[in-house]
């Protein structure tokens, strides 16, 4: 018989807020995370697209004690250690801090057998920032002699879940899942299948993302992929809208504590919601652009809801993919026709991406712990900057100021590169009902 797998705990660290609270509060408020950027040493006039969802003053020691090892991890590992952090401690999961020899502490989880704890995280990039910094130094000396030993194991994709292993003393399942802009879902179906199945108690699981880089924010403005409404960054990212012209990159990361239900309700944790089923599915159309007739990411859609076992009409809000791409929107919304019918014409629809920008790897984790927060408390956030809907964007995207409703059940969409589609199904969770 199959498990039951709930979310038991939140980690958001977001260019609009960092913790449950700040972040739900942005989210009601509409608040945008967009400002102007600027690379040391690049020559600014050559970037068409000059606007980033960026986390200033941050620092792991806000969150973690401080180790010596600090020193050599890159961005997107901060911001996965952090966002577990806040996650666990959410999750009502209690740590233990244990000094080590040479200032190389851990934390221990204390009512969870460690080896029955895994990490899956989607990440899209890598640490990215440390990639480009010692490929400088590496030029710089014309060989490695100059390069850190703790260098590369740092700058691997594989890096930021080990790192998060390391800092809490986690033993089951270790991996990272990149499937570009759809990493944190696919990362939490894995986790949700190791639950599923019995693999896992409990699973750390969402995405992490540091792509505010010279080369990677160069290449998405080289594939023209990016807003160039420089003169107004709180205003260019518009998901659906007519005046869309592309996403504007955001970093940070969403962890989200999946576990099973039994676990979670011997321990007496609080249940935001359930996680009820899945789809992923590729488009096998484009390496960048969207199938414009949204067939895969429709039978995406359509296989979560079976998995499921959910009538279209049973989904009540949809945080979609939502990008503020001219081919994205219009072909999500196709999809989303496609997959619910008539039912479409009635759902709330909106985008997360719209205040907080495009998180790449972190965005399907971040959007879940929105999602997770709005099914619980029966509130919508607003897709913000939603003025006129653009042509083929025909839907209830929830402009200007959030809603109350009811969600019995919920879906979120992630679409990546590729066509690497991902949705995920949740529900309410009732105590009341589940015990009779």
């Amino acid at each position: 018989m199959k498990k039951r797998v709930v979310i038991t705990g939140l980690g958001p660290i977001t260019p609009i807020g960092i913790g449950k609270g700040a972040f739900w509060d942005a989210l009601m408020a509409g608040k945008s995370g967009a400002r102007t950027i600027e690379f040391e040493d690049c020559h600014m006039d050559l970037f068409n697209s000059r606007i980033g969802c960026t986390i200033d003053d941050f620092s792991l020691t806000d969150f973690l004690h401080k180790r010596k090892d600090f020193r050599y991890l890159g961005r997107t590992s901060t911001f996965a250690m952090a966002a577990t952090k806040l996650a666990l401690e959410d999750a009502g999961l209690e740590l233990d801090y244990i000094e080590g020899e040479r200032g190389q502490g851990t934390y221990v989880v204390k009512d969870t057998d460690p080896e029955r704890i895994g990490v899956i995280l989607g990440v899209g990039a890598q640490n990215m920032d440390l990639c480009e910094k010692w490929h400088r130094q590496f030029l710089r000396y014309r060989g490695p002699k100059r390069l850190s030993p703790f260098g590369l194991p740092h700058v691997q994709i594989c890096a930021v879940p080990v790192n998060v292993t390391l800092e809490f003393g986690l033993k089951g399942i270790a991996c990272t899942v990149s499937t570009a802009c759809a990493s944190s879902n696919h990362a939490m179906i894995e986790a949700y299948k190791q639950i599923l199945f019995g693999e896992e108690e409990v699973m750390v699981t969402g995405g992490a993302d540091a792509c505010i880089t010279p080369f990677i924010f160069g290449g998405f403005i080289a594939m023209n992929a990016m807003s160039r409404q420089n003169d107004a960054p709180e205003r260019a990212s518009r998901p659906f809208d007519r005046d869309r012209d592309g996403f504007v990159m955001g970093e940070g990361s969403g962890i989200v504590i999946l576990e099973d239900l039994d676990h979670a309700r011997d321990r007496g944790a609080h249940i935001y919601c359930e996680l009820l089923g899945c789809g992923a599915t590729s488009d096998a159309y484009h390496i960048a652009a969207p199938d414009p007739e949204g067939e895969a990411q429709a039978r995406a859609m359509k296989i979560a809801l079976r998995t499921a076992d959910t009538y279209p009409e049973e989904i009540d809000y949809i945080n979609a993919h939502g990008t503020s791409t001219p081919l994205n929107d219009p072909a999500e919304t196709l999809a989303i026709r496609k997959a619910l019918g008539e039912a479409a014409e009635k759902v709330a629809i909106n985008s997360t991406k719209s205040m907080t920008g495009h998180l790449i790897g972190a965005a399907g984790g971040v959007e879940m712990i929105a999602t997770a927060l709005m099914v619980e408390r029966g509130m919508i956030h607003p897709t913000i900057n939603l003025e006129n809907p653009g042509e083929g964007c025909d839907l209830f995207y929830v402009p200007g100021k959030p809603i109350q409703r009811d969600i019995g059940k919920a879906m979120s969409n992630s679409f990546g590169f590729g066509g690497q589609n991902a949705s995920i199904v949740v529900g309410r969770y009732d105590p009341e009902k589940d015990a009779a």
